[in-house]
């Protein structure tokens, strides 16, 4: 694609990058990427996108800004408490880069809509804060043939992963939907505003060099972050011949199984 002169000078630190070069930034610009929870991990996650030149934007979130969100979540501000996340986003990303197009999605994703969302996106980014979203969102983005990147933060602890077929799913890491006693949420242990703030960048990362095929796939792995050690360690992830999603004797066909969800996204 031919760049206006604008592009170059915003684009140039990609541009003489020898893995992006004019291609991947173009490839960048022509990309469509959904996230999903414009919260602490989709702040940084969707403002790193927009500045890279991420042509397409959805960003999916029923919740309004409020002032608890403030601590962590550094697309919104004072000044927009009270307002749709999914509109305090498209502002923060138009002030930043008006290349970018954002796509509101202000609804709850469930069973009668994921698929349906997901499927005018070339990547699926999770930022969301609970377990049967992600769930979902695995579900959906596996049903549907789509890479899922998903993070996860608490305390000050984060954790980042691919997945994609052939590799193993969230299920095959995590078989069984947790019981709501077994993990606390952010709201009742807390989290490090800045931690947030590293998974969504290294999210952003991710995302980044699936669109541009570059760099070794964390699909497979596991990183962990520790933030008090600090400490950063990936560990192997192997499909799980008994994954009810993607083994040899799947059950999951489709997502009946899921009710109506919300997503808290952190």
């Amino acid at each position: 694609m031919d760049f206006t002169e604008d592009q170059i000078r915003r684009y140039a630190r990609h541009i003489i990058l020898p893995e992006v070069g004019g291609v991947g930034q173009a490839r960048l610009l022509q990309a469509k990427v959904l996230v999903v929870g414009a919260g602490g991990l989709g702040s940084p996650l969707i403002l790193y996108l927009a500045a890279a030149g991420v042509g397409t934007i959805g960003v999916v979130d029923d919740d309004a800004v409020d002032l608890t969100n403030l601590q962590r979540q550094v697309l919104h501000t004072t000044a927009g408490v009270g307002l749709s996340k999914t509109e305090s986003a498209r502002a923060a990303v138009t002030a930043i880069n008006p290349d970018v197009r954002v796509i509101g999605h202000p609804v709850r994703l469930d069973a009668t809509n994921a698929l349906e969302v997901i499927d005018a996106y070339d990547i699926v980014a999770d930022g969301s804060d609970n377990f049967p979203t992600r769930y979902l969102v695995n579900d959906a983005c596996r049903l549907a043939g789509k890479t899922l990147v998903s993070a996860a933060v608490l305390r000050f602890d984060g954790q980042l992963a691919t997945f994609k077929a052939p590799g193993p799913c969230y299920r095959c890491l995590y078989p069984d939907l947790p019981g709501e006693d077994d993990l606390p949420s952010c709201a009742q242990a807390g989290v490090l505003g800045a931690m947030a703030g590293v998974m969504g960048s290294l999210q952003a990362t991710e995302v980044l060099k699936e669109i541009l095929g570059i760099g070794d796939s964390l699909s497979g792995r596991l990183l962990i972050v520790d933030a008090l050690s600090p400490s950063f360690h990936t560990v192997r992830l192997k499909p799980d011949p008994a994954c009810r999603l993607c083994g040899p004797a799947a059950t999951i066909r489709d997502l009946s199984a899921h009710g109506s969800t919300s997503h808290a996204c952190g």
